[in-house]
């Protein structure tokens, strides 16, 4: 049983580890320095058949897998250059991804925000939004960019758990655009703001504009449908689902800026912008997030202040309960896709392990 083999995580294991990080004097791995160098997955992702000559030590690379095995991870890839540098476990299962919707979410707006087929200075009451407690004057002065970026001050009940809305303010004292709250009802009627404005359906963008332009391997529409209870709000989940070698081209996609291949999917700066920190750690909300690692963007995690750990500068994830991730870390031209089939649940901390020993790895020129 994993649970029975599960490795003791402590402070000092994390000191470890960041000490074995740092102990890599070593140039990182650049960058493609265009979309003409970078490398893109076929039908399928290429292989780095002799991590040293990618930079990575093939020994400490076997070494993650033990590891793994002592943790609920379903499975997980990491990419470096457009290749896969290390695979633990089915990476073809399809399971829905929880809150990592968002950060895709997130992604579909960028072309329509473009082309001004969304605008996101709108409010609620521009939009003529309303929901089944009936919303405040106040809150209706939210725009759609406060939607996406978690600080619309509206502490309407949502159609599902997973947020913090516990630990909301009361309803109509904060200024919509002030206060960082995550709140399923904020990232719920940003799905429903998206498909009023398009005239689509999520599922269907989330097809035309990702999974065909990027050659995902396991898409399958029909198996995607929106879920809640819409006697606590109107607006319902829009859970997606995808395997982890897709999740895998979502996160080589926003590390290229956009571009794949000969196309570019994002318009030109938007996975930088919903990637750059709108809420800074010290601003977070309930207090106890305060001071961490993370601010908040448009619906992704943004590594930010300073216990952020060496290599995890201008880092950013999706993250999603039980353990489902995608991470992307510039510096090392990294990307890692997680996935935890919600049976079990991979906590943050074992997954950072993970991430750590990942970085660990990698040892340049020095291999």
């Amino acid at each position: 049983m994993k649970h029975e083999n599960r490795v003791k995580r402590s402070e000092v294991l994390t000191a470890l580890v960041l000490a074995l990080l740092a102990g890599f004097a070593c140039a990182r791995a650049p960058v493609a320095e265009s979309a003409a160098d970078a490398v893109y997955p076929g039908a399928s992702w290429e292989r780095i058949g002799d991590p040293a000559a990618a930079g990575f030590s093939g020994a400490a690379l076997d070494a993650i897998h033990p590891y793994v095995e002592g943790i609920n991870t379903s499975a997980v890839m990491a990419v470096v250059g457009g290749r896969v540098v290390f695979e633990h476990g089915p990476v073809d299962s399809l399971s829905y991804l929880a809150s990592v919707r968002k950060s895709i979410l997130a992604m579909l707006y960028g072309s329509y925000v473009a082309d001004g087929t969304i605008d996101l200075e709108l409010t609620l009451e521009d939009l003529g939004m309303d929901d089944v407690q009936g919303l405040l004057p106040i809150e209706k002065r939210a725009r759609v960019l406060d939607l996406v970026t978690a600080r619309s001050g509206v502490y309407h009940p949502a159609s599902n758990a997973g947020d913090n809305l516990a630990d909301a303010p009361p309803r109509g004292s904060q200024e919509p655009g002030t206060y960082y709250l995550y709140s399923n009802w904020d990232f719920n009627a940003a799905g429903a703001v998206f498909e009023q404005l398009t005239g689509r359906n999520i599922y269907d963008a989330l097809e035309t504009d990702l999974a065909l332009p990027l050659g995902f391997e396991d898409w399958d529409r029909s198996i995607h449908r929106k879920s809640g209870d819409e006697t606590r709000s109107r607006n319902l989940a829009y859970h997606m689902v995808l395997s982890t070698r897709d999740m895998a081209r979502i996160g080589h996609l926003m590390l290229l800026g956009g571009v794949w291949g000969e196309e570019r999917v994002l318009p030109q700066g938007w996975a930088e912008r919903i990637t750059s920190v709108v809420t800074p750690s010290e601003e977070m909300n309930p207090e106890g997030l305060r001071g961490g690692e993370f601010g908040y963007g448009y619906m992704w995690w943004v590594w930010d202040g300073p216990a952020v750990p060496e290599g995890f500068e201008g880092a950013y994830s999706g993250r999603g309960a039980y353990g489902q991730f995608i991470t992307v870390i510039p510096s090392l031209d990294m990307v890692v896709a997680h996935k935890t089939v919600p049976d079990a649940q991979t906590p943050w901390d074992d997954y950072m392990g993970i991430l750590t020993r990942l970085a660990a790895a990698h040892c340049g020129a020095n291999c």
